[in-house]
């Protein structure tokens, strides 16, 4: 299915700024640590016998790097999974304040650290977050294949994707969650992330949800909020502001991975089925939350939907590109009425679908032009980012 290139993550000097990375795992963070920080000193807290060290006492990581008749160390120090011991944190804070070392934080979750009212470090270390691949990052692809493989790094390169995806819900999205005390019914939760996946891209209905687990709307809020502190899902706001319609006020919710979503509900997507519509609309979405990640920090991503149904999938920047994702061979003129009445609403700088049309082209409606792109195209105009200029 092709090659990889370098990932598009963009780091600041890692000598003279510590910083937290954080994303779900498989997304390739050690392999980047591997790659790019070959002499850095790693701390695995995925390491039974390092994490009971380092939990049994924190005090060690200043005690063996912060001595001053020591030979300096190279820097970055990287810790893995640093959530699994936050009391790590405060050594951290002392090391950055004392010895002018810099850190390299990498989690798959900052739920306990946030949860448990840890040392964030106030600002001394910036954020960044690793996605799945992406297009930026990856050569010609099937965008069926990528249906049911998703794009994790193994399971995108794997000659058996399915079988990977199955080793991953059952070692990490349950039992690993369950061993990190974040939910203590694993039945119950293994059925949320069915049906999670079944109802990612729709509107969220907790009570709904929560009938289908045959649990409390209160846990399933729960549930949604671990996926969320995870990195393993993302709630995707409306836009509310309409001085003419009844807007939709609801979020909607995304699994993190589209070949995840699949292999839970066993679906295998082909183009021109609905499923498939589903799931093109939810890659699009993970390629602006990349592109949101890598390029632009504070890009506002939303939906639009009105009471009676109209709809535009996203809302980006405050009305500056409004997307529509139609998974058709051919986009007809009567598919862009929902445009029409976003615009009514108010000023649209760009209007643009994205499609599976082999030519892009412009159609003309009361309010200005709808550029009609393929998918493709659309994808190299984000990431070399002329779409939102």
């Amino acid at each position: 299915m092709g090659g990889i290139i370098s990932r598009s993550l963009q780091m600041p000097d890692l000598a003279r700024h510590s910083v937290f990375l954080w994303g779900p795992r498989k997304a390739g963070k050690s392999f980047w640590i591997k790659h790019h920080l070959p002499e850095a000193p790693i701390i695995d807290l995925l390491k039974t016998d390092t994490l009971a060290e380092y939990a049994a006492r924190p005090a060690l990581l200043r005690e063996r790097f912060g001595t001053t008749l020591a030979p300096p160390h190279p820097r970055p120090i990287v810790i893995d999974e640093i959530q699994k011991v936050p009391a790590l944190l405060d050594e951290v804070h002392w090391l950055i304040e004392n010895r002018a070392l810099t850190f390299l934080l990498t989690g798959s979750s900052a739920r306990k650290l946030r949860r448990g009212h840890a040392n964030l470090l106030a600002g001394r270390a910036w954020r960044r977050e690793m996605k799945p691949l992406c297009f930026a990052e990856v050569k010609e692809f099937d965008l069926e294949g990528v249906m049911v493989s998703g794009l994790l790094p193994p399971h995108f390169l794997s000659l058996d994707p399915l079988e990977d995806l199955r080793a991953y819900v059952s070692d990490y999205l349950r039992e690993e969650i369950i061993a990190e005390g974040l939910v203590s019914n694993l039945p119950a939760f293994s059925e949320f992330l069915r049906v999670a996946a079944l109802t990612s891209s729709e509107l969220l209905n907790y009570t709904n949800v929560a009938r289908e687990v045959g649990v409390s709307a209160k846990v399933v809020r729960g549930y949604f909020e671990i996926l969320e502190d995870t990195l393993l899902g993302y709630r995707l706001r409306p836009w509310t502001r309409s001085t003419r319609r009844r807007l939709i006020q609801t979020e909607k919710f995304y699994l993190f991975d589209v070949g995840v979503a699949n292999y839970l509900i066993r679906r295998t997507p082909h183009i021109g089925t609905p499923e498939f519509g589903k799931s093109f609309e939810h890659y699009i979405f993970m390629e602006l939350l990349a592109y949101r990640a890598y390029r632009a920090p504070d890009l506002d991503i939303r939906y639009w939907r009105t009471s009676t149904g109209r709809e535009v999938d996203f809302l980006l920047d405050d009305r500056a590109l409004a997307i529509e994702v139609k998974a058709s061979p051919r986009v007809h003129e009567a598919e862009l009425k929902s445009f029409a009445a976003l615009s009514e609403d108010g000023p649209v700088k760009k209007r643009l679908v994205v499609s599976l049309d082999t030519q892009p082209r412009e159609v003309q409606d009361h309010y200005g032009s709808v550029v009609i792109l393929p998918w493709r195209e659309f994808l190299a105009q984000l990431w070399s980012g002329v779409l939102l200029v």
